[in-house]
């Protein structure tokens, strides 16, 4: 096994062991940021915001897209984090173990983040389908490298 994918496969299963701390019923996510020395620089997972209450079931409701208004994901938590305590992460690696939606290729590519690790799009998600092509067309747009990551066979 080559030694980055030995990296990826680490940082990985990190980002699934970061998104058992979600409170999402129905999609967990977790987000490693990492320096060029492999030194955890943030993590992240989706979540409502700091202070915001979870206890109310319609916060959760994804077929009526209220869900949408009361999560944060995994990705901008992460970018967030690191800014609340002055860490930069231009040109850091940032793992996610769900392909990023568009509001969060948005927030990778002003982060400077230097390359992603993600599994592909999912085939099939519905809510997040278009969002899911527009963030991969920015993603390519910006000239960021995106390494595609297959929890089952390592990267491709």
């Amino acid at each position: 096994m080559a030694d980055s994918q030995i990296w990826h496969t680490r940082f990985m299963g990190l980002c699934d062991h970061v998104s058992k701390w979600s409170e999402d019923p129905h999609f967990r996510v977790g987000c490693v940021i990492v320096n060029a020395r492999h030194v955890v620089l943030s993590t992240g997972y989706n979540g409502f915001p700091r202070g915001v209450q979870g206890h109310h079931p319609s916060r959760f409701d994804r077929e009526t897209g209220e869900k949408f208004f009361w999560f944060e994901h995994a990705e901008r938590n992460a970018i967030y984090n690191a800014a609340s305590v002055g860490v930069s992460l231009s040109e850091a690696t940032l793992y996610v173990n769900r392909f990023p939606c568009a509001d969060c290729s948005r927030a990778i590519i002003q982060a400077d983040i230097g390359t992603l690790v993600c599994p592909p799009i999912p085939d099939v998600d519905g809510a997040l389908d278009e969002s899911f092509r527009a963030g991969a067309t920015m993603l390519e747009e910006a000239g960021l490298p995106v390494t595609i990551f297959s929890q089952a066979t390592g990267e491709r």
